[in-house]
């Protein structure tokens, strides 16, 4: 243990806080902040993924933010492997790293050497799936993982379905489930990480979701996400998947009202934080 470096984690629901929480630290400790959040890595997807103000970035230095294009696939073991490239660097100056964010895996994946369904890998199996889900829909494949791997299935969001697809082909391949993945014990962690979580009660937390959500509106995330598809992102990338970006598209297309595109904005958003919630709760030692 004497050995590790030691990282600080600020974790919990989207609009639970957790940036207010990290700034609170810099008035106490020389903390650099490793962003740990898989739509803020995508460059031009500022509003509806909720970034570090540039006055916080200003403040305090900010890592893994706008590090690929939203053209980009962007896979997990590429985050791991950047972020612990900042983590090493922020330590070396003899600063605090603090993860903030709310993407469970990427929590997880730092914290412990784990797999991601290793190398099972099949192209054929993937093709297939990536087809049925250009067929049917991304609700028919999610409920098909629901059904041969449930635990796996309540963890991933439908509109995740880079991550499900990837789920029934670990399934397929290893005749294993992916939620069966090995939880490595704590001696197996790879940093000294003390994990942080944000609390609300639930009808705070949806209320605080609520208003995020239309003040994203009043920011212009209409105007970001046309932008984005007028810039020649494809509404099927994996960077817009994302809450707030897909269910945008409909309203663009004419095919949905400004209050409809709210309400299904948050209600979406409750939903992922009830599922983050699930998550964190079963992180050790939070």
């Amino acid at each position: 243990m004497l050995n590790k470096t030691r990282v600080l984690a600020v974790v919990g629901p989207t609009a639970g806080g957790k940036s207010d929480l990290a700034m609170a630290l810099a008035q106490h400790l020389p903390i650099e902040i490793v962003c740990m959040d898989s739509m803020q890595i995508y460059q031009g997807m500022d509003i509806g993924t909720a970034k570090p103000t540039p006055e916080d970035r200003a403040r305090v230095a900010h890592h893994m933010l706008d590090v690929c294009t939203p053209h980009q696939a962007y896979s997990v073991a590429e985050y791991v492997e950047a972020a612990d490239a900042a983590i090493a660097g922020i330590a070396a100056r003899g600063h605090v790293p603090v993860l903030v964010g709310g993407t469970g895996l990427y929590l997880r994946a730092l914290r412990y050497p784990m797999t991601l369904g290793g190398g099972a890998r099949n192209d054929a199996v993937r093709a297939r799936y990536q087809q049925m889900l250009e067929k049917e829909g991304a609700q028919a494949v999610h409920a098909l993982l629901h059904q041969r791997d449930p635990e796996a299935a309540r963890t991933l969001h439908p509109n995740n379905t880079r991550r499900v697809i990837r789920a029934l082909e670990v399934l397929e391949v290893t005749g294993q489930p992916f939620s069966s993945q090995r939880m490595p014990e704590e001696h197996e962690e790879r940093y000294a990480m003390t994990v942080l979580g944000t609390q609300w009660p639930r009808p705070t937390l949806y209320k605080r979701i609520n208003l995020r959500v239309e003040r994203m509106m009043q920011a212009g995330l209409l105007e970001e996400v046309r932008a984005l598809l007028d810039s020649g992102v494809s509404p099927d990338a994996q960077s817009m998947q994302g809450l707030g970006y897909k269910e945008v598209i409909p309203y663009l297309a004419g095919q949905a009202t400004r209050e409809d595109t709210v309400e299904l904005i948050s209600r979406r958003t409750r939903n992922y934080a009830k599922r983050q919630l699930t998550w964190f709760n079963r992180e050790p030692g939070l």
